[in-house]
């Protein structure tokens, strides 16, 4: 059994899915790295099958019909044999010395029999024509180089939080938790991340800079401008996040908390992408999506609404608007996303 499985989800990737594939490739007969071409009109098939038979004791490729990035993860959830698993994005990679500490930690757990429901690490923002790079880090909530419980977590600062490209989920979690993102999607890294959490009971944070986020291609998912296109997929996303976990039956305190959070981000991102928008339609379906979430969980909804973020995305009137639009554009600077 592999310690450690890596889908690769590649939709016409030809273009950058060498340099990711390569990055893990160091990782050796620990690592299945699964590429999954998923309905490439380009070369992306033939650069997977090329791999795959350079390492074919590392390397798997799987082929599909176009299902949207959830169902090529869906489709690495189904072939890894690893225990944790990875998802690691076409145009993304990771860095050689954290990638050796990461399955120096995995092993080392595994030889002492005590494995982990969620490994954690850094990630690096790597934005195009950036001068400094932003570092998402977690050492103010989470406590290093030990397993931890979430009674013993933090507070993690607003927009601080775990995302797909800093969690390594045990397999039997992710197993555990039925996890399957919906097709034709674009988004559910959010949700990928937030279903099975309810199943976590012990984590463990290493604090290096593994994954390699790239922003600045200009179809890329995270582009303002196409998320306003693709806003319904977000939508979508943020209404199954609130009807998969019922967040009043979710002990410990912590995490309850932390997972409350997680949601008040995601719902905040829906709704300043409506704002942004700007029509009509858009700010009906915000009061919409706030409307769905008090018929869901009213506790929940009076709670979220009654936050910053809550108040500030729901003043009333085109300069309510304004004052949200200006927060977000902060933001944008303080973190450096988008």
């Amino acid at each position: 059994m592999k310690l450690l499985s890596v889908a690769i989800p590649c939709y016409n990737s030809q273009a950058y899915m060498r340099h990711c594939i390569e990055s893990l490739l160091p990782g050796g007969d620990a690592v299945e790295i699964i590429i999954v071409n998923d309905g490439s009109s380009d070369e992306t098939a033939a650069i997977a099958d090329e791999y795959a038979a350079l390492y074919p004791n590392s390397v798997i490729a799987v082929h599909q019909e176009n299902g949207g990035h959830g169902e090529a993860v869906n489709a690495g959830m189904r072939h890894a044999s690893g225990l944790y698993f990875k998802v690691v994005d076409s145009d993304d990679w990771v860095d050689a010395s954290a990638y050796a500490e990461v399955l120096k930690t995995l092993k080392q757990l595994t030889d002492e029999e005590t494995p982990v429901d969620m490994l954690i690490s850094n990630f690096v923002y790597e934005k195009k024509d950036a001068h400094h790079k932003m570092v998402m880090r977690y050492g103010n909530a989470l406590p290093q180089n030990r397993i931890l419980t979430w009674d013993e977590v933090g507070f993690f600062r607003k927009g601080q939080y775990i995302l797909m490209h800093s969690v390594i989920y045990n397999m039997d979690v992710l197993r555990a938790s039925g996890l399957v993102l919906p097709k034709h999607t674009f988004y559910v890294d959010n949700l990928y991340v937030y279903a099975p959490l309810p199943f976590v009971k012990k984590l463990y944070y290493l604090n290096v800079d593994f994954y390699r986020y790239f922003i600045g291609r200009e179809d890329q998912s995270v582009n303002e401008r196409i998320m306003i296109k693709r806003v319904d997929q977000q939508i979508k996303v943020n209404r199954l996040m609130i009807e998969s976990v019922d967040l009043s039956k979710i002990q410990p305190r912590r995490k309850r908390q932390y997972m409350t959070n997680y949601l008040e981000i995601v719902t905040a991102i829906s709704s300043i992408i409506l704002i942004r928008a700007g029509t009509r339609e858009a700010l009906d379906k915000k009061r919409t999506l706030w409307h769905y979430l008090y018929e869901t969980d009213k506790k929940l909804y009076a709670k979220l609404r009654r936050s910053f973020l809550g108040v500030t995305l729901n003043l009333p009137g085109r300069f309510g608007r304004m004052f949200s639009v200006a927060v977000y554009k902060i933001s944008q600077r303080v973190v450096g996303f988008n």
